[in-house]
């Protein structure tokens, strides 16, 4: 008698293969000749191309999305983008939780992981409370989008609206408009204030969100301001994005001030509303208003800086995080100062979150230096534009100076394979690929000094 082969995935290894799935599957349904626009089958190449931007909720593409899949395409892609927002496991929970099915210690652990969380208890009112959160945001998203776009496209507008809006609020920067994103929109305050709520929403993180809602519950009760009842998370969270939204802005508006091909003949507000869009959308979303291969040098590197931070924990968003980015940048400054703790909002951050960060940087930074040599190999193109392809793919921004649809064979494969370990997440990436257990070593090898910097 055969033994059955048992294969023993760990929670990480289960996620990232649940993804890869996922994009398989949209790539066999995007490939049909049903999802394309004139009735052809898009070579699989785009197809998969397009499967993982969705999942990987990216927003590079190799073809055009409004012209070239058909309705049937359009809906696949906008349902890989939910499940890429929200997550393969939060997908298959919630399915699990509405056909009134229990949820196991195994499947809690997923969620855990999945999410960051750090106990395995109110797992099911948590799932319950992102779909719930997540539909109304946007359904009010679509619902302001649609006194646009329904007035200018007809019964369409809805469609568009309701795209639109997922699209913004998972950080993913699709749209079915037209090929030059939202570039028709840059003096459109409407759809400039709505984009850029939906981005931020999405991508502060599910658990600031309960935070701030259980900081204003407690406000009526206790004579305390809203931000000192705060985790230390969500403090981290919200102040690093405020800072960081306020300095891209600066930065855009300082550097293109008068650039002829940008926001030159803009108005002074328009052009601080077009300054304060491209600071947020660089921050994962994907979406533009004005042309990033017309950015100057500056405005192009200080942009890769926002994509390689991203935003924060446990949203849709991705980078290496907001709160990654703080504590590595205080725990820099308190060893400059000989301190022996980094200290936040008069807390101590943890050594482990100290050693996580330093973690998720070197190893989001190995991805994108051999991301970037191995397509500067393939590619003919400019440093600037290389870099900013592959630090777009890497933090699932999906923002280009119009590379990726000139993109040959390998240089498609090689961002296909840094939009997915992009979003997978490089610590989860090197958890996977350790198989080996953890042991205790009772005996550990001696210490000696060594100089560093």
């Amino acid at each position: 008698m055969k033994k059955k082969i048992h294969i023993d995935l760990s929670t990480t290894q289960t996620i990232m293969l649940s993804f890869l799935l996922a994009i398989l599957a949209g790539s066999f349904l995007l490939s049909l000749p049903a999802s394309s626009a004139d009735g052809r089958a898009v070579p699989y190449i785009d197809a998969l191309f397009t499967a993982t931007t969705s999942i990987c909720v990216t927003g590079l593409v190799t073809v055009p999305t409004f012209s070239t899949w058909s309705l049937f395409g359009q809906i696949v892609i906008l349902f890989l983008i939910q499940i890429g927002g929200l997550g393969v496991v939060t997908i298959m929970s919630g399915l699990m939780i509405s056909l009134h099915r229990r949820i196991g210690i195994r499947d809690r652990m997923l969620i855990q992981d999945a999410f960051n969380l750090n106990t395995l208890s109110g797992m099911v009112k948590f799932i319950n409370k992102v779909f719930l959160g997540t539909f109304i945001v946007e359904a009010v998203g679509a619902l302001l989008y649609m006194v646009v776009f329904v007035p200018e496209f007809g019964a369409k507008g809805i469609w568009i609206s309701v795209f639109n809006s997922i699209s913004a609020f998972c950080n993913a920067g699709m749209d079915i408009i037209s090929e030059s994103s939202l570039y028709a929109y840059v003096h459109n305050p409407l759809i400039n204030i709505v984009t850029i709520l939906l981005i931020v929403m999405g991508g502060i993180g599910y658990i600031v969100w309960w935070d701030v809602m259980k900081a204003l519950k407690n406000l009526r009760r206790q004579k305390l301001k809203c931000f000192s009842n705060l985790t230390l998370h969500s403090k981290i969270a919200l102040s690093t994005t405020g800072i960081l939204i306020l300095a891209g802005t600066a930065a855009v508006f300082l550097f293109e001030y008068h650039n002829p091909l940008t926001m030159d003949s803009f108005t002074l507000p328009e052009k601080l509303q077009a300054s304060l869009f491209q600071s947020v959308t660089t921050r994962t979303a994907g979406f533009a208003t004005i042309p990033q291969e017309n950015l100057t040098n500056a405005s192009s590197l200080f942009s890769l800086l926002l994509m390689f931070i991203g935003g924060s924990p446990v949203g849709t968003a991705g980078g290496v995080k907001t709160v990654t980015f703080t504590i590595l940048i205080v725990s820099a400054f308190a060893t400059m100062k000989s301190k022996a703790d980094a200290e936040l909002f008069h807390r101590t951050v943890s050594k482990q979150a100290v050693n996580k960060a330093v973690a998720v940087v070197s190893m989001a930074f190995i991805i994108l230096c051999a991301s970037t040599l191995l397509l500067s190999a393939v590619t003919d193109a400019d440093a600037l534009d290389i870099a900013y392809e592959t630090v777009s793919a890497a933090a699932t921004v999906g923002l280009t100076r119009n590379l990726t649809s000139g993109l040959n064979m390998w240089g498609k494969i090689i961002i296909i394979i840094t939009m997915y370990l992009g979003r997978v997440g490089p610590i989860s990436l090197m958890i996977a690929l350790n198989t080996k257990k953890e042991t205790k070593n009772i005996i550990k090898n001696p210490t000696e000094e060594i100089s560093v910097g």
